[in-house]
């Protein structure tokens, strides 16, 4: 009987091997902006949060603290217009890649289930799919479904790869489909904190769920805004019937956080400086890559938040990846995130300021 490795896609970052290997061989060394990892310091505060909280020898509860839950409530009222989040719909997770993997298979989706995700989308939102043994349809609008009932619809706003944002009015109106439809909606949010030329907002938001959670998840992490990449720590909050339902499966499975990562957590989310120091440094990098990118003949779509620029310059993703490589920069092909990504690249931000300025260098030259 076939395994459920048959039903999984190639891990993507596999392919680009080669082409690290060959951008290794530059004199200048690697540039890497391919992966969006953290380069910069975990904040002091953190840092001195999670030491205060390493003497913990028990077990966490699945639900985490309520400290932790109350912080993330008013993280979000205070920054995002999220008024009156109920803390008991506020669940912690082991980083949010781990719940976006499990979360069709954790809401009792199977077989009979489609799972709608965009037509450019982060790659584990299909493996989630996959993993539940769900049908799988990419669409940027719900109304793309035909007759198709979709169980699950993944929303993406900042979107990785291309940094498009979803309006208030592009969201309220997807909201009142899948209400009309019966489709609970997933918004990934965990860029939410990094907006340029637009404002995110989220689906939580009165001005676009009415004030009403019903059939929302929103997903939250510390990762980017944080640099806390490494401590695995984000959320899913909204519809309390869902969260609750979660919760119960995530007991089963002994998916936790671990307690001093949510004392460093609480820490995080009740500080909003460091944010905007690692915004500024982001907005730097950002300003000095879009400027060596356009004069080196690449348009940038969309890009209007996230830590990603979503570039091309007419040739195919694999050639694009090659011609980067030639000059020691690794970026992702944009083919890892869907078909219609075929001639496009996505290039981060996240690499130390030395490393950036290099690869402008390389660019003009």
């Amino acid at each position: 009987m076939p395994g459920w490795e048959t039903r999984l896609p190639a891990f993507p970052w596999d392919s680009l091997l080669e082409a690290k290997q060959r951008a290794g061989e530059h004199p200048g060394g690697l540039v890497d902006l391919s992966i969006g990892t953290p380069v910069d310091r975990v904040p002091h505060a953190v840092r001195t949060a999670l030491a205060a909280a390493s003497d913990f020898p028990g077990y966490p509860t699945t639900q985490g603290t309520l400290a932790l839950r109350e912080s993330y409530s008013r993280w979000l009222a205070r920054t995002h217009e999220v008024p009156d989040l109920d803390p008991s719909a506020v669940l912690p997770t082991i980083g949010s890649k781990e719940l976006v993997a499990g979360l069709p298979f954790q809401l009792g989706l199977g077989p009979t289930d489609t799972v709608g995700i965009p037509e450019l989308a982060y790659p584990t939102y299909e493996v989630g799919a996959r993993l539940a043994g769900c049908q799988l349809v990419r669409l940027d609008h719900p109304a793309q479904s035909g007759s198709t009932h979709v169980s699950l619809l993944w929303l993406n706003s900042p979107s990785n790869p291309t940094g498009a944002v979803l309006s208030a009015e592009q969201l309220r109106k997807i909201v009142g489909w899948a209400r009309a439809h019966n489709t609970i909606v997933a918004s990934d949010e965990c860029y939410i904190d990094l907006g340029w030329d637009s404002q995110p907002i989220s689906i939580l938001s009165p001005a676009v769920s009415g004030g009403d959670h019903t059939g929302l998840l929103a997903l939250h992490s510390l990762s980017k805004r944080s640099n806390l990449a490494g401590y695995r720590i984000g959320f899913v909050s909204g519809d309390r019937t869902l969260v609750d339902r979660l919760l119960q499966v995530r007991k089963h499975m002994g998916l936790i956080t671990p307690g001093p990562i949510q004392g460093a957590a609480i820490a995080a989310l009740d500080d909003d400086g460091h944010v905007m120091a690692e915004r500024s440094r982001y907005g730097q990098r950002r300003a000095v890559l879009m400027e060596a990118l356009s004069d080196a003949g690449f348009r940038i779509d969309h890009s209007e938040a996230g830590l990603y620029l979503w570039c091309t310059r007419g040739m195919s993703a694999d050639a694009t990846v090659g011609w980067f490589a030639d000059r020691g920069i690794l970026v992702a092909s944009g083919a890892f995130y869907g078909p219609s990504g075929a001639s496009h690249v996505r290039v981060s931000l996240t690499a130390a300021d030395e490393r950036v300025a290099s690869a402008a260098e390389r660019l003009a030259a």
